[in-house]
Protein backbone atom coordinates (compact mmCIF):
# COMPACT_ATOMS: atom_id res chain seq x y z
CA UNK A 1 0.00 0.00 0.00
CA UNK A 2 2.82 2.37 0.92
CA UNK A 3 4.59 1.61 -2.36
CA UNK A 4 1.40 2.44 -4.28
CA UNK A 5 1.17 5.80 -2.53
CA UNK A 6 4.83 6.54 -3.30
CA UNK A 7 4.33 5.70 -6.96
CA UNK A 8 1.20 7.88 -7.11
CA UNK A 9 3.06 10.79 -5.53
CA UNK A 10 5.90 10.43 -8.01
CA UNK A 11 3.46 10.30 -10.90
CA UNK A 12 1.89 13.56 -9.72
CA UNK A 13 5.18 15.41 -9.23
CA UNK A 14 5.70 18.56 -11.34
CA UNK A 15 8.37 16.93 -13.51
CA UNK A 16 6.26 13.81 -14.07
CA UNK A 17 3.23 15.92 -14.96
CA UNK A 18 5.32 17.83 -17.49
CA UNK A 19 6.66 14.65 -19.08
CA UNK A 20 3.18 13.09 -19.28
CA UNK A 21 1.58 16.21 -20.73
CA UNK A 22 0.43 16.58 -24.31
CA UNK A 23 2.80 18.45 -26.64
CA UNK A 24 0.49 21.48 -26.65
CA UNK A 25 0.36 21.61 -22.85
CA UNK A 26 4.15 21.17 -22.72
CA UNK A 27 4.58 24.11 -25.06
CA UNK A 28 2.30 26.22 -22.85
CA UNK A 29 4.27 25.27 -19.73
CA UNK A 30 7.63 26.04 -21.35
CA UNK A 31 6.34 29.37 -22.65
CA UNK A 32 5.07 30.36 -19.22
CA UNK A 33 8.32 29.35 -17.51
CA UNK A 34 10.32 31.41 -20.00
CA UNK A 35 7.98 34.35 -19.39
CA UNK A 36 8.50 33.96 -15.65
CA UNK A 37 12.29 33.94 -16.03
CA UNK A 38 12.09 37.01 -18.28
CA UNK A 39 9.91 38.91 -15.81
CA UNK A 40 12.22 38.08 -12.89
CA UNK A 41 15.23 39.24 -14.92
CA UNK A 42 13.50 42.56 -15.61
CA UNK A 43 12.42 42.97 -11.98
CA UNK A 44 15.92 42.31 -10.61
CA UNK A 45 17.74 44.44 -13.20
CA UNK A 46 15.35 47.39 -12.95
CA UNK A 47 15.25 47.26 -9.12
CA UNK A 48 19.04 47.37 -8.90
CA UNK A 49 19.24 50.18 -11.43
CA UNK A 50 16.62 52.29 -9.68
CA UNK A 51 18.27 51.77 -6.31
CA UNK A 52 21.62 52.87 -7.77
CA UNK A 53 20.08 55.89 -9.51
CA UNK A 54 18.29 57.04 -6.37
CA UNK A 55 21.59 57.01 -4.47
CA UNK A 56 23.30 58.92 -7.29
CA UNK A 57 20.54 61.53 -7.45
CA UNK A 58 20.65 62.03 -3.68
CA UNK A 59 24.45 62.46 -3.80
CA UNK A 60 24.18 64.89 -6.72
CA UNK A 61 21.58 67.01 -4.94
CA UNK A 62 23.87 67.24 -1.91
CA UNK A 63 26.77 68.30 -4.15
CA UNK A 64 24.56 70.78 -6.00
CA UNK A 65 23.58 72.74 -2.90
CA UNK A 66 27.15 72.77 -1.57
CA UNK A 67 28.90 73.59 -4.87
CA UNK A 68 30.68 76.94 -5.11
CA UNK A 69 30.43 76.86 -8.91
CA UNK A 70 27.82 75.10 -11.01
CA UNK A 71 30.40 74.41 -13.72
CA UNK A 72 31.98 71.69 -11.60
CA UNK A 73 28.75 69.69 -11.80
CA UNK A 74 28.58 69.52 -15.59
CA UNK A 75 30.48 66.22 -15.63
CA UNK A 76 27.33 64.55 -14.23
CA UNK A 77 25.76 64.43 -17.70
CA UNK A 78 24.81 60.89 -18.66
CA UNK A 79 25.50 59.55 -15.16
CA UNK A 80 21.97 59.84 -13.82
CA UNK A 81 18.66 61.66 -14.50
CA UNK A 82 19.42 64.61 -12.18
CA UNK A 83 22.72 65.20 -13.95
CA UNK A 84 21.05 65.15 -17.35
CA UNK A 85 18.39 67.56 -16.11
CA UNK A 86 20.98 69.94 -14.69
CA UNK A 87 23.16 69.95 -17.81
CA UNK A 88 20.11 70.46 -20.07
CA UNK A 89 19.08 73.45 -17.96
CA UNK A 90 22.57 74.96 -17.93
CA UNK A 91 22.98 74.53 -21.68
CA UNK A 92 19.68 76.31 -22.29
CA UNK A 93 20.59 79.03 -19.79
CA UNK A 94 23.86 79.77 -21.52
CA UNK A 95 22.37 79.62 -25.00
CA UNK A 96 19.69 82.11 -23.94
CA UNK A 97 21.74 84.58 -21.88
CA UNK A 98 25.40 84.63 -22.86
CA UNK A 99 26.50 87.17 -25.44
CA UNK A 100 23.07 88.82 -25.62
CA UNK A 101 22.52 92.52 -25.06
CA UNK A 102 18.90 92.15 -24.08
CA UNK A 103 17.52 89.04 -22.43
CA UNK A 104 13.88 88.02 -22.70
CA UNK A 105 13.47 86.94 -19.10
CA UNK A 106 10.06 85.32 -19.44
CA UNK A 107 11.18 83.55 -22.60
CA UNK A 108 14.26 82.17 -20.81
CA UNK A 109 12.14 81.00 -17.88
CA UNK A 110 9.73 79.25 -20.23
CA UNK A 111 12.48 77.56 -22.22
CA UNK A 112 14.25 76.44 -19.05
CA UNK A 113 11.06 74.85 -17.76
CA UNK A 114 10.39 73.11 -21.09
CA UNK A 115 13.94 71.79 -21.44
CA UNK A 116 14.02 70.37 -17.92
CA UNK A 117 10.55 68.87 -18.27
CA UNK A 118 11.67 67.17 -21.49
CA UNK A 119 14.75 65.80 -19.72
CA UNK A 120 12.59 64.32 -16.95
CA UNK A 121 10.24 62.79 -19.52
CA UNK A 122 13.16 61.15 -21.32
CA UNK A 123 14.55 59.70 -18.10
CA UNK A 124 11.19 58.36 -16.93
CA UNK A 125 10.47 56.92 -20.39
CA UNK A 126 13.83 55.13 -20.37
CA UNK A 127 13.27 53.69 -16.89
CA UNK A 128 9.71 52.61 -17.76
CA UNK A 129 10.74 50.99 -21.02
CA UNK A 130 10.47 47.35 -19.90
CA UNK A 131 7.55 47.75 -17.54
CA UNK A 132 5.16 47.13 -20.42
CA UNK A 133 6.64 43.63 -20.69
CA UNK A 134 5.82 42.95 -17.04
CA UNK A 135 2.30 44.26 -17.55
CA UNK A 136 1.84 42.01 -20.58
CA UNK A 137 3.17 38.92 -18.77
CA UNK A 138 1.03 39.67 -15.74
CA UNK A 139 -2.16 40.07 -17.75
CA UNK A 140 -1.66 37.38 -20.41
CA UNK A 141 -0.06 34.51 -18.45
CA UNK A 142 -3.24 33.41 -16.61
CA UNK A 143 -5.08 33.14 -19.93
CA UNK A 144 -2.24 31.19 -21.51
CA UNK A 145 -2.33 28.85 -18.51
CA UNK A 146 -6.10 28.62 -18.88
CA UNK A 147 -5.64 27.58 -22.50
CA UNK A 148 -3.38 24.75 -21.30
CA UNK A 149 -6.03 23.84 -18.73
CA UNK A 150 -8.80 23.64 -21.31
CA UNK A 151 -6.62 21.59 -23.63
CA UNK A 152 -5.71 19.18 -20.81
CA UNK A 153 -9.34 18.72 -19.81
CA UNK A 154 -10.31 18.05 -23.42
CA UNK A 155 -7.57 15.42 -23.56
CA UNK A 156 -8.91 13.85 -20.34
CA UNK A 157 -12.39 13.56 -21.85
CA UNK A 158 -10.93 11.99 -24.99
CA UNK A 159 -9.14 9.43 -22.78
CA UNK A 160 -12.43 8.67 -21.04
CA UNK A 161 -14.14 8.10 -24.37
CA UNK A 162 -11.38 5.87 -25.67
CA UNK A 163 -11.19 3.72 -22.55
CA UNK A 164 -14.93 3.62 -21.89
CA UNK A 165 -14.07 4.16 -18.23
CA UNK A 166 -14.60 7.02 -15.80
CA UNK A 167 -12.20 5.74 -13.17
CA UNK A 168 -9.87 8.14 -11.44
CA UNK A 169 -6.84 6.43 -12.98
CA UNK A 170 -8.04 7.45 -16.44
CA UNK A 171 -9.19 10.97 -15.61
CA UNK A 172 -6.58 12.08 -13.07
CA UNK A 173 -3.49 12.51 -15.33
CA UNK A 174 -5.21 14.82 -17.79
CA UNK A 175 -6.89 16.88 -15.07
CA UNK A 176 -3.62 17.14 -13.13
CA UNK A 177 -1.76 18.32 -16.23
CA UNK A 178 -4.48 20.87 -16.89
CA UNK A 179 -4.39 22.27 -13.36
CA UNK A 180 -0.60 22.31 -13.43
CA UNK A 181 -0.70 24.55 -16.50
CA UNK A 182 -2.98 26.95 -14.63
CA UNK A 183 -0.62 26.93 -11.65
CA UNK A 184 2.36 27.81 -13.85
CA UNK A 185 0.33 30.61 -15.42
CA UNK A 186 -0.31 32.09 -11.98
CA UNK A 187 3.33 31.48 -11.02
CA UNK A 188 4.36 33.66 -13.97
CA UNK A 189 1.65 36.30 -13.58
CA UNK A 190 1.70 37.10 -9.86
CA UNK A 191 5.38 38.18 -9.54
CA UNK A 192 5.08 40.15 -12.80
CA UNK A 193 2.08 42.11 -11.51
CA UNK A 194 3.67 42.76 -8.11
CA UNK A 195 6.97 43.75 -9.75
CA UNK A 196 5.20 46.06 -12.20
CA UNK A 197 3.31 47.90 -9.47
CA UNK A 198 6.37 48.16 -7.23
CA UNK A 199 8.67 49.43 -9.98
CA UNK A 200 6.03 51.89 -11.17
CA UNK A 201 5.82 53.25 -7.62
CA UNK A 202 9.61 53.62 -7.33
CA UNK A 203 9.82 55.35 -10.73
CA UNK A 204 7.00 57.67 -9.70
CA UNK A 205 8.86 58.64 -6.54
CA UNK A 206 12.03 59.29 -8.53
CA UNK A 207 10.04 61.41 -10.99
CA UNK A 208 8.64 63.46 -8.07
CA UNK A 209 12.16 63.95 -6.77
CA UNK A 210 13.35 65.15 -10.17
CA UNK A 211 10.37 67.49 -10.42
CA UNK A 212 11.21 69.00 -7.03
CA UNK A 213 14.86 69.43 -8.03
CA UNK A 214 13.79 70.97 -11.32
CA UNK A 215 11.54 73.46 -9.53
CA UNK A 216 14.30 74.46 -7.11
CA UNK A 217 16.85 74.81 -9.92
CA UNK A 218 14.41 76.81 -12.02
CA UNK A 219 13.68 79.13 -9.10
CA UNK A 220 17.40 79.69 -8.54
CA UNK A 221 18.01 80.55 -12.20
CA UNK A 222 14.94 82.76 -12.19
CA UNK A 223 16.40 84.77 -9.33
CA UNK A 224 19.61 85.11 -11.36
CA UNK A 225 17.54 86.57 -14.17
CA UNK A 226 15.86 89.03 -11.82
CA UNK A 227 19.27 90.14 -10.57
CA UNK A 228 20.72 90.61 -14.07
CA UNK A 229 20.51 93.91 -15.89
Amino acid sequence: MDQVLVNSAQAMSPWALFLQADIVVKAVMVLLLLASIWSWAIIIERSRRLSHLNKQVAAFEARFWKAESLDELRTAKGAHPAGDLFVAGMDEWRASTEGRAGVDREGVRSRLANVMAASIDRSVSDLSDRLSILATIGSVSPFVGLFGTVWGIMRAFVAIGESQSTSLAVVAPGIAEALFATAIGLFAAIPAVIGYNRLLHVIGRLEDRLQNFSSAFHAMMSRELDGSK
